[in-house]
């Protein structure tokens, strides 16, 4: 049975439900800690959380649940996005909600913000699966890295890509 997607705006009421989604793929990999408390605050008000930095975050709803999240923020001085919270369940993943977030995204901010030049984001080094993702949508590693000062001792790698050849790869 196909399952049915909503990609939709998120709402800060949906900041719970993206708490739990993050927590269950972070317990597909080794050493990954969800500390929600001290490490991921801005889930108690998600929405304001990214409109405050001029983006959007949107969420996938299935089967009343939240299965996916992806957002984006807009750096105006630097004319540069940044992906944040792009995540989705693992039943979820291989049926392209994945490239239509992102295409939901991009549209998002080629309306909002078309003066943006580039778009980057930084991905857990554990991450391979995601990696591929994104390289598939036209995005290269930079090869800057980065450790977090977070519980999980995070390794993190930097993809950088332009907002019109992502979109082109995706559609």
């Amino acid at each position: 049975m196909e399952m049915v997607f909503d990609i939709r705006k998120a709402t800060n009421r949906d900041g719970d439900q993206v708490a739990t989604l993050i927590a269950e793929v972070f317990a597909d990999y080794p050493g990954c800690i969800f500390d929600r408390a001290g490490e991921f605050p801005e889930l108690d008000a998600i929405a304001d959380d990214f409109s405050a930095d001029h983006g959007c975050i949107w969420v996938v709803e299935g089967h009343g649940r939240v299965l996916g999240c992806l957002g984006i923020k807009f750096d105006p001085a630097q004319k540069q996005a940044e992906l944040h919270k792009v995540y989705l369940d693992r039943a979820t993943r291989g049926q392209g909600v994945a490239q239509r977030m992102l295409t939901k995204a991009l549209d998002w901010l080629a309306q909002t913000h078309p003066d943006c030049a580039d778009l980057v984001l930084w991905t857990d080094t554990r991450f391979e699966a995601g990696h591929r993702f994104y390289e598939k949508c036209g995005f290269t590693r930079t090869g800057e890295t980065r450790i977090l000062d977070d519980l999980s001792a995070s390794s993190e790698y930097r993809f950088k890509a332009r907002p019109n050849d992502v979109l082109l790869r995706i559609t």
